[in-house]
């Protein structure tokens, strides 16, 4: 049984040792894309919000090609699909609430 605990903890301790560079790289972009907006950033926002919507009024969407067209596209699924699944884990359901 010691034999097993030694050999187990070897076995960690290699495994920590691999996925520590991994991790490493993980953390860094953590920190970095997952933190939420600054007062610093609302400037920033709020110009990107105001080229949105002037492409919009002016039509330069129209002026897209057709790889960035499928890259919007598929951002905003994504963004559809994440907000749905929120929604089934906030309710606990697939379908409907729980009344």
């Amino acid at each position: 049984m010691a034999g097993l605990a030694t050999k187990g903890s070897g076995l960690v301790n290699r495994l920590l040792v691999q996925a520590r560079p991994q991790l490493d790289v993980f953390l860094k972009y953590a920190k970095v894309e997952l933190t939420p907006p600054t007062p610093g950033d609302i400037p920033a926002i709020r110009q990107g919000l105001g080229n949105l919507i002037k492409s919009a009024r002016t039509g330069a969407y129209k002026n897209l090609s057709v790889r960035e067209a499928w890259l919007n596209t598929l951002v905003t699924a994504e963004v559809i699909f994440w907000f749905y699944i929120g929604e089934c884990i906030g309710k606990r359901h697939i379908v409907g609430y729980n009344v």
